[in-house]
């Protein structure tokens, strides 16, 4: 399958290596030194105590990659927007776009029975621009677990975990689906499809919601966000305002808020995605994590005191950073 890999970072990458390891054909697209050092001399995995160097074919501009089976975007959420006049040539009549993104992706509507079927999320898609540019038909979820870092320019090492759950915004089975994932399990990735992929978003949404902009309001690492007293009150509070809109959508959580909060603090002294965001002067996913929940919240009538100030916090210390 022509698999092409939008955002090609940590994730991006080590899905990229994997992949054509595996015998499909996979394009990358990256820019910078990252790509300069993918095209020279591969791209170079790091996983566990084995070193694995492949050489897909690694391009900055998407006419350069051509028509693909299934676009895969790992960008940040907040790219997303930017990069939508760009996918055209990726796209032919039958092309799959995966949301790989962190948060409540912008089709989340789409297909979804009830009052708010195809309607669109202004906080993360201004002005509808990525579902009528993308079509909300080509999006297949996709919520990614694992952890990697780029260590050095073409240089990733994986961290932890290996699962991406797939599943169609209205929860039938596919062909699609299902040849991506057996796609992924055949290079190595533990992959399954759900039939409510939007169970799986809240999950891990529920944790970045809190986790990300209270460790970058107090630079704690995840074990004292979760595991103390204080923040971890203000954790449960904004996880709990999350459960009723998420139930209030149809959405079911499978484990309950004291768990998920221990499943954070578990993970031990690790810094946050936001709070690294944060420290090397980058924009930070506030709006696909937090900002999309206050309006959801709004739409379907469930006060969010809590998250509206931690948010109005994480909002001024963005643009105090110029970041926002």
């Amino acid at each position: 399958m022509r698999i092409c890999i939008y955002g090609a970072g940590a994730i991006g990458a080590w899905l990229g290596v994997q992949l054509s390891r595996s015998g499909e054909e996979v394009t990358l697209i990256a820019r910078g030194p990252h790509l300069a050092a993918m095209q020279s001399n591969g791209v170079k995995l790091l996983l566990g105590t084995e070193e694995i160097i492949a050489h897909p074919r690694c391009v900055e501009n998407p006419q350069d990659a051509g028509a693909q089976d299934y676009v895969i975007i790992t960008l940040k959420a907040h790219s997303f927007p930017g990069i939508v006049e760009t996918l055209p040539p990726l796209l032919d009549d039958n092309t799959t776009v995966v949301t790989g993104v962190n948060g409540i992706p912008w089709w989340y509507f789409y297909q979804l029975e009830g009052p708010y079927e195809n309607h669109k999320l202004e906080s993360i898609d201004p002005g509808g621009r990525i579902w009528d540019a993308v079509g909300p038909q080509r999006a297949l979820g996709c919520v990614v677990y694992p952890a990697a870092e780029i260590v050095e320019p073409g240089v990733i090492r994986h961290i932890e975990g290996d699962r991406f759950i797939l599943g169609e915004p209205d929860g039938r089975q596919s062909e699609r689906a299902d040849k991506l994932c057996e796609a992924l399990k055949s290079a190595g990735f533990t992959s399954r499809v759900r039939s409510n992929i939007r169970d799986d978003i809240w999950v891990k949404l529920w944790g970045n919601l809190c986790f990300n902009p209270i460790s970058a309001l107090t630079h704690a690492t995840l074990d004292k966000v979760a595991g103390e007293a204080g923040t971890g009150d203000v954790c449960r509070n904004m996880m709990l305002e999350a459960q009723e809109i998420g139930e209030k959508l149809g959405a079911r959580f499978r484990i309950n808020v004291d768990k998920r909060i221990a499943g954070g603090a578990a993970v031990g002294a690790h810094k946050t995605s936001m709070l690294q965001d944060l420290e090397l002067g980058r924009p930070m996913e506030i709006d696909a994590l937090v900002t999309v929940v206050q309006e959801l919240g709004r739409m379907v009538d469930v006060p969010t005191p809590t998250i509206d100030v931690v948010l109005s916090l994480i909002q001024q210390r963005a643009r105090v950073a110029g970041t926002y």
